[in-house]
């Protein structure tokens, strides 16, 4: 028999297999991931019919255990989590540097502790520094938080165990570092091995955990990939550079929803709560200019207003240009598409410019027709009445197609004062708000020019 013990190169990013050293892995094209490793192959399956079979479980004989969450108190959190933490799970929370996030867990741990010891992790920055920036956010729970500044996770973990705190904050996952494999901390196999450790600690008790985890300039989480994976919620903090209001939404939940959204605004105590979001992006837009049009869109369970700003100008060159931000470039060439064929405007030699007020990125089908109307508007110079919202998809035959959730829309923008709204035909009835039933994109003019 031949000797069996070989030199591999193992990528820390996709864990592909390579038998000489590359700068790039072949399989994710990560740059610099290849770990050199031995591996011994002699008596590779001799012992593999003597190993004792894993326990089956019978789940109809099995009471699930009704785990209730806890709550940070803070709504729009809590609504992104899908009602609350869960206990035994672990969050990854990311975001760009200076974001917000050691502020946001500094709060949530505020909250909980006001009713359960809280434990939080700063690997980053001293005690004097923690506490300043708990003191500047008005702290008020101090008996039930006590502050690690340990980086090694062996440590952190013995001390959890020993307090047993319904919450542990760790910040952040690139700061620690496990004795169980060798490499600096911030690494792309210790940021791994320390997530699975942190993974096991939580399903062995009932403490959850908050990992903060860093985003490269491309804005994906830095490390493995599989670090999204090993967890069981991923959140993610995000904001206009020029805004001072901030987003949170999931991107994996196991426990809940995927598709909430949380509101927040940045002040100088810390982050508040937007209670409505519609004032957020539809804001105090002064007079009516044409090319302004109010619509609504679902994020999760909850709609609120947006306002779609267009601009059509005639190009000076030969090839008209179709820009959008906060929507989707191909979406709008698709409908200028449509309104030049299925209607009387001609946009063959016009530019279009869109924008989606606030900074919000929209995606929801029901914006087709708002977005129509705003060309429309620009291009022939007719005001769009402030109090009225437009909602609609649009097909390619120029039909008005339903949307989802309308009534509950329509509930909103009454609260908000709006009187009239322009919806797909589809019998609705509302008292508090006065309707009208489109079925094709070709009444769209005399829409427009009828108000």
């Amino acid at each position: 028999m031949g000797n069996k013990i070989k030199t591999i190169y193992v990528c820390g990013h996709c864990d592909a297999q390579f038998s000489k050293w590359n700068g790039r892995c072949l399989e994710c094209g990560a740059w610099g991931s290849l770990r050199k490793e031995i591996s011994d192959q002699a008596g590779a399956g001799k012992n593999e019919e003597t190993v004792s079979p894993a326990a089956e479980i019978d789940l109809s004989g099995l009471k699930a255990a009704d785990q209730p969450r806890f709550l940070t108190n803070i709504k729009e959190a809590d609504r992104v989590l899908g009602g609350g933490i869960m206990p035994s799970s672990i969050v990854l929370l990311s975001g760009e540097p200076g974001i917000g996030k050691s502020t946001i867990v500094a709060q949530i741990a505020d909250a909980v502790a006001k009713s359960a010891p809280v434990s939080y992790v700063s690997g980053e920055e001293s005690p004097n520094q923690v506490k300043a920036r708990f003191e500047r956010l008005g702290f008020k729970n101090w008996e039930n938080i006590r502050l690690i500044t340990e980086t090694n996770v062996e440590k952190i973990l013995a001390a959890a165990a020993a307090r047993r705190p319904k919450l542990l904050i760790v910040d952040s996952i690139q700061s620690v570092y496990t004795a169980a494999v060798a490499g600096e901390p911030g690494g792309l196999v210790q940021i791994r091995a320390a997530a699975v450790k942190f993974l096991e600690a939580a399903k062995n008790s009932d403490t959850a955990i908050i990992l903060i985890g860093h985003i490269t300039k491309d804005g994906a989480i830095a490390g493995p990939k599989s670090l999204e994976h090993i967890v069981d919620t991923v959140i993610h903090l995000e904001s206009e550079r020029t805004r001072d209001y901030r987003l949170l939404r999931t991107t994996k939940n196991r426990f809940g929803s995927t598709n909430e959204i949380g509101v927040f605004t940045m002040t100088g105590s810390g982050f508040e709560e937007v209670i409505n979001p519609s004032q957020v992006f539809i804001g105090d837009a002064g007079e009516p200019a044409a090319g302004s049009v109010i619509s609504s869109i679902i994020e999760g369970t909850r709609p609120f207003l947006v306002e779609i700003q267009a601009l059509v100008s005639k190009t000076p060159f030969g090839y008209p240009v179709r820009k959008a931000a906060g929507y989707d470039s191909n979406r709008l060439q698709i409908l200028s598409a449509v309104l030049t064929k299925r209607t009387k405007l001609n946009l063959a030699n016009q530019d279009i410019i869109l924008n989606i007020a606030g900074g919000l990125k929209v995606n929801d089908p029901a914006v087709d027709l708002p977005v129509c109307f705003a060309i429309a508007s620009s291009l022939l110079n007719q005001v769009v009445d402030r109090r009225t919202i437009i909602l609609g998809e649009v097909g390619l035959g120029g039909e008005i197609r339903r949307v989802g959730q309308i009534e509950a829309r329509l509930k909103e923008a009454a609260k908000l004062g709006f009187t009239a709204a322009i919806v797909p035909a589809q019998n609705m009835k509302n008292s508090d708000i006065k309707i009208t039933e489109v079925k094709s994109i070709t009444s769209l003019i005399d829409l427009l020019t009828g108000q």
